[in-house]
């Protein structure tokens, strides 16, 4: 086909003849007209996560099945924070390329022989900043994979090391769709935060189209950057303090290991993300896709839990202005706010703080769904010492409760209706 474009009679003009332009300038104008595209912005939690992990300076894993766009997004990150892009192919360099070379000297009894960094390390120290990519990381053999250990935590590549200005993030297949792949060791696992990618078909196919996304960067408020420090000491901390087990726990199969896990490490990485996410005002998902990469999917869970249990208003809080009080919206932390709120009036009995809970439930049922209330309803009237006059407030509780205990026992009499027919 190449011959055919570039043959001596579609190039060569006839005496007299019009001029025609040779076909490989003519394919090169259809390649320019090819890369005109024009861009839109879309949100991307992806992106999003990605850049505050880099923000953060940790070094970050984006797993993905080949041509899904992992290229193309570090390629777009580097362009938005204005680094320059180093790519390093980690399956085709030898350890020596991580560790450095050997030079002799004109003594090495005594000046020793130092090791030589490859040219682009040297690179990036002249630039003094830069985004360093490590790709296909899942087809390097386990001698390479143990020389990026000091690369990848360290910054060190032989005896250079790499300014703080650098960041690092690597990519890398499934060890099923991995040409020639190994399973990441553990060592080198739990240094960075893994980062699931996929694809969004909508994205691809308005690219495809001549019109491609871009997602606007997260941005650290100043003025909540000692807030976001406090905060996520406390969140991890108080998570660690009550559940201990999860400081350290090395998963039992080799693919696991691979992953994210947790360790003091790797809560420290955690610490710093969630500071992070808060400092920029984050959406939940972005914050579960971080925490999930660096410890893991079940103490990443058990941390958001945390972290909506600390955002809860206080019970005291509750009962000394109830008319004004600020519910969650979500139904399972209102019901625990509404536990709360009862089990404190439980623990220090008085008839203004009974009087105040009942108010507290009359805005809940108001305010969410009126089921909410049944529980902490009939537990607060038990509550009710002799002398205590009944709140007019009950009255507009009472409906609630008693359509929900009616439908409880219609539910009742269908299940024992259903067990006798069996």
């Amino acid at each position: 086909m190449l011959s055919s474009l570039s043959s001596p009679s579609a190039a060569t003009d006839a005496p007299g003849g019009p001029t025609h332009a040779p076909q490989l300038d003519v394919a090169a104008d259809l390649l320019v007209l090819l890369h005109v595209t024009g861009t839109e912005p879309r949100p991307n939690a992806q992106l999003e996560a990605l850049t505050l992990a880099v923000a953060a300076d940790l070094p970050v894993l984006l797993w993905g099945e080949p041509g899904i766009g992992k290229t193309a997004a570090l390629t777009q990150l580097a362009a938005s924070l204005d680094l320059p892009l180093t790519t390093v192919i980690a399956s085709v360099h030898e350890p020596s390329d991580f560790s450095g070379l050997p030079v002799v000297g004109d003594d090495p009894a005594t000046q020793g022989v130092p090791m030589a960094p490859p040219d682009w390390a040297v690179r990036l120290v002249r630039a003094g900043r830069g985004l360093l990519f490590l790709d296909e990381l899942s087809t390097a053999p386990p001698a390479v994979q143990a020389a990026l250990l000091r690369l990848v935590l360290e910054r060190r590549v032989g005896a250079l090391r790499l300014p703080p200005e650098v960041r690092i993030v690597a990519a890398a297949n499934p060890r099923s769709s991995a040409a020639d792949g190994w399973e990441l060791s553990p060592p080198l696992a739990n240094r960075f935060v893994h980062l699931q990618w996929a694809y969004d078909h909508q994205v691809v196919v308005r690219g495809l189209g001549g019109t491609w996304a871009t997602a606007p960067l997260p941005q650290l408020d100043p003025s909540r950057l000692p807030e976001a420090v406090a905060f996520a000491r406390r969140a991890v901390c108080g998570l660690l303090t009550a559940r201990p087990a999860l400081v350290h726990r090395l998963p039992n199969t080799e693919a696991r290991r691979g992953g994210a896990w947790p360790s003091p490490r790797t809560w420290e990485m955690t610490l710093r993300l969630v500071a992070f996410a808060t400092a920029a005002g984050t959406s939940r998902e972005v914050l579960s896709m971080l925490v999930g990469g660096a410890v893991g999917d079940g103490p990443g869970l058990e941390l958001l839990a945390s972290l909506d249990r600390m955002d809860l208003p206080d019970p005291e809080a509750l009962l000394a202005d109830p008319a004004e009080a600020d519910l969650p919206e979500r139904g399972d932390l209102r019901q625990t706010v509404l536990d709360a709120v009862v089990e404190a009036v439980r623990q220090r009995p008085d008839r203004s703080r009974w009087e105040a809970a009942w108010t507290v439930l009359v805005r809940a049922m108001e305010t969410g769904a009126p089921d909410l209330v049944v529980v902490p309803a009939t537990t607060l009237a038990a509550l009710r010492q002799a002398d205590w006059d009944v709140p007019a407030a009950i009255d507009r509780l009472a409906g609630v409760v008693s359509v929900s205990r009616a439908a409880d026992r219609a539910a009742a009499r269908i299940a024992a209706s259903a067990g006798a027919r069996q």
